[in-house]
């Protein structure tokens, strides 16, 4: 393991965890302050492997990987107050967008075509599942899975909804049977396509720059 892998793997695993806390006291209308517990060690666990596994695998040029690292930042958060609170707040998700909408000139992976192809496709998939899935989708994942359709482009944004699909599939039946949730309980959707998007940038070799690598 590289210092820079140990590096963004530790500060992404203290942002997981803070990101828990501020998401247990803000935005505050509905701040619960829950204690620090599971949800605290997983979400820290879990961005700071997905920080160290970007670095880990990424071909990109320094600067095109601090991008996707930066742009991270946010998604941790949203993830935090989606699960907490039940919400994507704008505070987080207008940077997220607008990090997004600048990277697109300038992604070496993704052309700005199917970045924009990505976004827009997303949206309107979203949207018309949301209208025959009435409560299925919320007004805040149509402004997540933009900025998420811009960063993978297309056709990749397809296979990180298919993922997201599964894992919130997967999860609502170990919650029903396990009876933590009622048939008419809502379970936010966002930290599955936030998770969906990741598995994504991972898996894809060519959307963090590794087929450019192994040619060099």
């Amino acid at each position: 393991m590289t210092p820079w892998i140990a590096a963004a793997g530790l500060l992404f695993a203290a942002w997981g965890a803070a990101s828990e806390r501020i998401a247990s006291a803000w935005p505050a209308d509905e701040a619960r302050h829950r204690k620090v517990g599971v949800r605290t060690a997983l979400l820290a666990i879990a961005a700071g492997a997905t920080a160290g596994g970007i670095v880990s695998v990424s071909g990109l040029p320094a600067w095109a990987t601090l991008v996707h690292l930066v742009l991270l930042v946010p998604l941790v958060l949203l993830t935090a107050t989606d699960l907490e609170q039940r919400r994507l707040p704008h505070l987080a998700l207008d940077p997220l967008i607008l990090g997004a909408v600048a990277f697109v000139p300038f992604n070496p992976t993704i052309t700005p075509f199917d970045a924009l192809i990505g976004a827009v496709a997303a949206v309107a998939f979203l949207g018309v599942l949301g209208l025959i899935i009435r409560g299925g989708v919320a007004l805040g994942d149509l402004y997540l899975i933009a900025p998420l359709g811009l960063l993978l482009g297309w056709p990749a944004i397809f296979y990180a909804i298919f993922v997201a699909a599964l894992l919130a599939g997967f999860t609502s039946i170990v919650l029903l049977a396990s009876r933590r949730v009622g048939m008419k309980s809502y379970i936010p959707f966002g930290p599955f396509l936030i998770a969906g998007a990741v598995i994504t940038l991972l898996r894809e070799p060519h959307l963090l720059g590794q087929v450019v690598a192994l040619l060099r």
